[in-house]
């Protein structure tokens, strides 16, 4: 058995069998219908690894005297919300009080990109439970920003115990989902202050955006990651970024150092990102997990258990 700080395969065999079959088969029902959800998956679980350790601690809703970290600016365009809501109640019915909220979510990640191949692309340990303090500040304080310089990133990852390789390949993740304006418009229209575009941008791809975004005002358009699959788990961000067309400051700053663009070009050979991408996840899912007695099992993932 591999154990990853308390972390073990099929945690859940003898205490609740059917666990991962429920989380997957309602997780495929809904990525059936909507091809959006894996992106927003595999964000809420990057979302709340990066903030006091994959513990849930991103489903906590706020309070009168507490604001939580889902309202935070970095994640108030987290959603799926429901669709783990819909995954806990039925595990409540199945065997209560015993699959963690932070399981769900990790598994939640897996299964929805998994979808698209129809089985399981990663291994997930299970074991972790769930954390009951959630902050506004430290969600603002510890997800990556998508204006970061490469030094940036890799301090931010390597305080989380990943590497520079882990930075790479997770923003292959990349590869799914959308962006909004407000997030690189400056990249088209400002980009040192002087009404002037990024020029590590591809000028077509930012003529492109310009077509999506009209002005620095826009904080409401998206426009898919991945100029033509987006909807697609595949290594063609690694494609794009070589091209100069990534979205973001922070995915262009994987080319700014020598290291990381090595990184990049190893992406590209033939089923080495696949392999790379589950090893990466699985470390991210261990960041500060809670095991053992710490923390708690929620029987409700919006609040701690009274």
């Amino acid at each position: 058995i591999c154990h990853a700080g308390g972390l073990r395969k099929n945690f859940y065999e003898d205490s609740c069998p059917q666990a991962e079959e429920v989380i997957k088969n309602i997780i495929w029902k809904h990525v059936a219908s909507n091809s959006a959800l894996p992106a927003k998956f595999l964000r809420m679980h990057f979302h709340d690894c990066f903030v006091r350790g994959c513990d849930a601690s991103l489903l906590l809703d706020s309070t009168a005297n507490n604001k939580a970290e889902k309202d935070a600016v970095p994640n108030l365009s987290v959603s799926g919300f429901d669709v783990i809501d819909e995954v806990k109640a039925q595990l409540e019915k199945t065997c209560p009080e015993t699959v963690s909220c932070a399981d769900i979510v990790t598994l939640a990640a897996r299964d929805s990109v998994s979808f698209q191949f129809q089985k399981s692309m990663w291994e997930v340990l299970t074991g972790r439970r769930d954390g009951s303090i959630s902050r506004q500040s430290e969600a603002l304080a510890n997800i990556p920003s998508p204006f970061s310089s490469f030094t940036t990133l890799k301090s931010n990852f390597s305080s989380k115990g990943l590497t520079l390789h882990d930075l790479v390949v997770l923003s292959g993740a990349h590869t799914l989902g959308v962006g909004h304006c407000n997030f690189f418009s400056n990249r088209l229209y400002n980009f040192t202050g002087k009404g002037d575009s990024d020029p590590s941008l591809n000028s077509k791809y930012a003529t492109f955006l310009k077509t999506k975004c009209r002005s620095l005002l826009d904080n409401t358009t998206i426009v898919g990651m991945d100029p033509q699959s987006s909807l697609s788990f595949d290594t063609s961000y690694y494609v794009n970024l070589k091209e100069q067309k990534g979205m973001f400051q922070s995915d262009a700053a994987l080319l700014t150092n020598k290291g990381s663009s090595n990184i990049v070009d190893e992406m590209l050979i033939a089923g080495k990102f696949f392999t790379e991408f589950a090893q990466s996840m699985k470390r991210m899912g261990a960041i500060g997990v809670l095991t053992g007695n710490s923390g708690e099992i929620r029987r409700k993932c919006s609040v701690i258990n009274s």
